[in-house]
């Protein structure tokens, strides 16, 4: 039962809908979003076009559902981080490290989609990003609480910038490994966002600790 493969695809253990997002990602970072259609994303994915359109409404359902997996766990951690009792610095260095491993790892460049002139228009994606910069700034704010409020949200903008600089270093050097990134993205926002080096270390500890599996 199911809709039919359009071309025999070796088995990868994913669903149609995901075939069709894998090979959405593979053609929207390598090819171009305005270069690609929804023909050959269908085609990519070994699915027929008519099936394509059973499971997202066009191109644009496609970018939309890539960009926001890009900022849903991260989202997701920064939740569960809010009911942790450790201290927000180290709060913060965790999710600075979530997010950047998630936007460094993965076989696809997604975060480059953020460049795309299209990317302004998915409410979704923007209210995601808007939810997650918040979340950040929340964390921040005992940091910069003696800062005057202007400053304080200028130390919040250069935090999630500081994170969001990974997709811009992926996408110019391929080649440089991720391995050892999200340490060296935590540590400089948190850096960015006022923490003195006598008082990083400690927080970098206890932020590792609150890292998954640790």
């Amino acid at each position: 039962m199911g809709r039919p493969r359009a071309v025999a695809r070796p088995a990868t253990g994913l669903s149609p809908r995901e075939e069709l997002l894998a090979a959405a990602a593979e053609l929207f970072t390598v090819n171009g979003y305005s270069a690609t259609t929804t023909r050959e994303v269908a085609e990519r994915a070994g699915i027929r076009q008519a099936t394509l359109y059973h499971y997202f409404r066009g191109k644009e359902e496609l970018l939309a559902e890539l960009l926001e997996s890009t900022v849903r766990p991260s989202l997701e951690a920064a939740r569960l981080l809010a009911a942790s009792d450790a201290p927000a610095g180290a709060r913060l260095w965790a999710l600075a490290h979530r997010d950047a491993t998630l936007l460094c790892t993965g076989e696809h460049n997604l975060g480059a989609l953020y460049l795309l002139p299209e990317a302004d228009r998915f409410l979704g994606f923007q209210e995601l990003r808007t939810a997650l910069k918040q979340a950040y700034a929340h964390l921040l704010a005992p940091i910069t609480a003696a800062l005057p409020q202007h400053e304080r949200d200028l130390r919040a903008d250069l935090v999630y910038s500081v994170v969001e600089s990974v997709i811009l270093i992926r996408r110019n050097t391929s080649a440089r490994a991720v391995e050892g990134m999200g340490e060296a993205v935590a540590d400089a926002a948190l850096r960015v966002g006022g923490v003195g080096e006598a008082d990083l270390a400690h927080l970098r500890e206890l932020g590792r600790a609150l890292l998954p599996g640790r």
